[in-house]
């Protein structure tokens, strides 16, 4: 008897290329679209129907759930909550977390489903009954970086059917079948926040307006003012508004007093970081153990050290100072191509 997937179906070329992988090896497929915002830019009417048109031209269910109370209280209230609080959200890691791998597989059950399959580039890995997250074969598009809050029971019902391919030869499957969307772009936006104006994505929302405050330096001294704090994020040099005869980048953000730090390049390398919310891929792990490490998706992976602290937050120390490491990013732990955990900033 086959196995049955439910494939998360975004619209674009990869996604649909999963379903059509899945459908050549004998899973039995449903798509499935998830509508996430009250206006519809995470899932437009356009999205859904180059969803749907897919789904249509290899004949298999389609359904599109509505998921947009969830996504509000998840990702879109966190993501505000992590801006009023100094930090820098990355709200594609709480949409997998808590609508791909959550939600979707509540319905799979409903459905009497099998598996969750996305379109992320990622793999999963079984040896000796755990299940490892590891980086795509293509690590240009890897995608693991976003993925490491998944669990080991998400893990064991999860397919990511792109993992052994490249995006190029993605594509090329995606003409050969003539779907649609064989040339459609990568979403590079936050989908909610299309214009790329979160600022006033988040007045809009709140009904808030973010009051001016002081530009200082470490040592409190004056340099001029802002213009609300959520504006600003750690390593930013443009857009200051603000003429220093230098260059002058945001270091650190102080919310109790409404000021906004900023230093010289040096000042924004460090070395060590905390991370909390933290969640281990891998069993019985060291109390100390040497891995690369992340600090924002587009990284290249840097030396370091991982100690487990009692309270269950992590330190990590990397070999050397890292630049701009910012609160609210994650914290990605790798050894060779497999996650081994990851956590938020704090």
């Amino acid at each position: 008897m086959s196995k049955k997937a439910i494939v998360a179906m975004s619209g674009g070329v990869d996604s649909s290329v999963a379903v059509y992988l899945l459908i050549k090896k004998g899973y039995d497929c449903i798509g499935a679209t998830m509508r996430l915002y009250e206006d519809e830019r995470c899932s437009s009417s356009g999205s859904i129907a180059d969803a749907r048109s897919v789904a249509e031209r290899l004949s298999i269910p389609y359904y599109v759930f509505d998921f947009r109370n969830e996504f509000k209280k998840k990702v879109i209230e966190n993501f505000i909550h992590t801006y009023e609080n100094g930090g820098t959200p990355n709200p594609c890691i709480e949409c997998n977390r808590h609508l791909k791998f959550e939600m979707m597989l509540k319905e799979m059950d409903e459905l009497s489903a099998d598996y969750v399959a996305t379109g992320h580039y990622a793999r999963v890995v079984e040896k000796d009954g755990w299940y490892y997250l590891k980086k795509a074969v293509d690590t240009a598009k890897d995608q693991s970086y976003v993925l490491y809050t998944l669990t080991q029971k998400q893990l064991s019902r999860t397919l990511f059917p792109l993992g052994e391919f490249s995006k190029p030869e993605i594509r090329d499957i995606a003409e050969k079948e003539g779907f649609l969307n064989a040339g459609k772009k990568d979403s590079q936006d936050i989908c909610f926040v299309p214009d790329g104006n979160y600022i006033g994505f988040i007045e809009k929302y709140t009904g808030k307006i973010y009051p001016d405050g002081n530009f200082v330096d470490r040592q409190g001294h004056v340099l001029g003012r802002h213009q609300g704090i959520i504006r600003y994020t750690n390593g930013q040099r443009k857009g200051l508004g603000v003429s220093f005869g230098k260059p002058m980048y945001v270091v650190d953000k102080d919310i109790k007093n409404n000021a906004v730090i900023l230093g010289e390049n040096d000042e924004l390398f460090s070395a060590e970081l905390t991370a909390d919310d933290f969640n281990w891929l891998i069993p019985n792990h060291e109390k100390e153990i040497r891995c690369n490490a992340r600090v924002r998706y587009n990284m290249k992976e840097q030396p370091a050290t991982a100690y487990c602290l009692d309270n269950g937050k992590v330190s990590i120390v990397f070999d050397a100072p890292q630049r701009a490491i910012t609160k609210g990013q994650s914290a990605v732990l790798y050894i060779g191509d497999t996650v081994i955990g990851g956590g938020i900033i704090i």
